[in-house]
C-alpha cells in the first residue's frame, strides 16, 4: 500500500521526502529512473553489466548530493548528467578501452531493405562509437558541444562534426518520412 502511494508522487515530492530522511522516497526515485539511466548508458555504447554498475554508482552519488538538486530542471535530467559524467570519466580514464576517442572507427555501412525502419537504438548502434557517444551526450543528455569537447578532450570542431555526421547518418538509417521531423536539422547546442 505504501509503495503504491509513493508511486503516485511526483519526482519533486519524492526528492522532498528523501531530503527529509525518508529512504523510501529515494528508493522510489531509483526504481522509477534506473531503467532509463541504464538505457541511456547502453545508447552511449556501454555494455549491460557496466550500465548496471554505473547506474548504481550514479544513484549513490545522487543520494549524497541530493541537496545540490535545485529543481530547476527535471530530476531525470539531473540524474542523466551524473551518469553521463561517470561514463565519460570511465572511458577517459581507460584511454579508449571502451570507446576509442582518438579514432572514429566506422560501424557497418550495409544498406537497409527498402521500407525497413530501424528504431533509434538500432540506428545508434550503426554509428561509429564516437559519433554514437557525441550524439547521445548532446541530444540524449543535453550536454553542449563545449561540455562534450572538454569531457572527451577533443577539439570543439571535432565534436560538432561527430554530432552533425552522426545525425545525418541517423536520418539515412531511419525511414525518412517518419524521422525527418523527429531529428533536429541543427544541433541546437552551442
Amino acid at each position: 500500500m505504501l509503495r503504491r502511494s509513493l508511486a503516485a508522487l511526483s519526482d519533486a515530492a519524492l526528492v522532498a521526502a528523501a531530503r527529509a530522511g525518508r529512504s523510501d522516497g529515494f528508493d522510489e526515485l531509483a526504481r522509477r529512473h534506473a531503467p532509463l539511466m541504464r538505457a541511456l548508458l547502453r545508447r552511449m555504447g556501454c555494455d549491460s553489466a557496466t550500465a548496471d554498475d554505473l547506474a548504481q554508482d550514479a544513484f549513490i552519488i545522487a543520494l549524497r548530493r541530493l541537496g545540490e538538486y535545485r529543481g530547476e530542471g527535471s530530476f531525470a535530467g539531473w540524474l542523466n548528467r551524473i551518469v553521463a559524467r561517470l561514463y565519460l570519466r570511465r572511458i577517459t580514464r581507460r584511454k579508449g578501452i571502451e570507446v576509442p576517442i582518438e579514432e572514429a572507427d566506422e560501424a557497418p555501412q550495409g544498406g537497409l531493405e527498402p521500407g525497413l525502419r530501424l528504431d533509434l537504438d538500432q540506428a545508434l548502434a550503426r554509428l561509429s562509437r564516437i559519433e554514437r557517444l557525441c550524439v547521445t551526450l548532446c541530444h540524449g543528455v543535453g550536454l553542449s558541444h563545449g561540455e562534450i569537447a572538454e569531457a572527451l578532450g577533443l577539439p570543439l570542431g571535432t565534436v560538432k562534426s561527430h554530432v552533425k555526421r552522426g545525425l545525418e547518418r541517423l536520418r539515412r538509417f531511419m525511414t525518412p518520412d517518419e524521422t525527418s521531423e523527429l531529428l533536429p536539422t541543427g544541433s541546437g547546442h552551442p
